[in-house]
């Protein structure tokens, strides 16, 4: 693991872009089962290889990137969201800025059974977008960067990108969640649906539950 991660680090150096190519689906690291992280990188190898994956997942752009999507079985992800412009869909979708984290074998449970209905998408999965309805809240466990350890409660749209992204650990895509009658390519999203905080007019057109 050790050596796959020193190469990927060493080849996004010698790229003009200095990033590290993004793995689509159908890729097996996407499907396997993440090996915990326990001391595999130096605290200086670590780093390096955390700063590559955050720079990657800013140029992609995107919210968050799991190691596996680098084609990197190991148990950790970055996670960023500079959040929306618009105050109405900051309230309803519960959205608000996530300064850059680092989760280290993260692991989730829900407080209750509370789920919410957004479209999201996947760094991974270019090109289309589906609705999946998410725990509103979720306690999240495991370590950060440094090897602290983590227990705390996230709720809204941090909850669901923590989801996302521990979802990735296990081998498990959004699309595995999400309700595949909204699933909607991206340009037509943005034309159709995109404009509603909540995708009620989708859930009613094109014939989804939502929550």
């Amino acid at each position: 693991m050790r050596d796959h991660a020193l190469r990927l680090v060493e080849a996004a150096a010698a790229r003009p872009d200095g990033l590290a190519p993004i793995v689509r689906a159908g890729h097996p690291a996407l499907r396997a089962v993440a090996v915990p992280f326990d001391g595999q990188l130096s605290a200086t190898e670590l780093a390096a290889l955390l700063s590559l994956m955050r720079r990657t997942m800013r140029a992609a752009p995107g919210v968050g990137l799991a190691a596996p999507q680098v084609g990197l079985p190991l148990a950790l992800a970055v996670l960023e969201d500079p959040g929306v412009g618009s105050p109405e869909v900051a309230t309803v979708r519960e959205r608000q800025p996530l300064a850059p984290r680092v989760l280290v074998n993260p692991r989730y449970a829900p407080l209750d059974d509370e789920r919410v209905s957004f479209y999201e998408g996947c760094l991974s999965v270019v090109g289309y977008q589906a609705v999946v309805a998410r725990h509103r809240s979720v306690r999240l466990t495991g370590q950060d960067e440094h090897g602290e350890p983590l227990d705390e409660v996230v709720d809204g749209w941090t909850a669901r990108i923590v989801q996302h992204e521990t979802d990735h650990l296990a081998g498990t895509l959004y699309l595995d969640r999400a309700e595949l009658r909204s699933l909607s390519a991206t340009d037509e999203l943005g034309a159709r649906w995109a404009a509603e905080p909540r995708p009620v007019t989708a859930s009613r057109t094109l014939g989804f539950p939502l929550d």
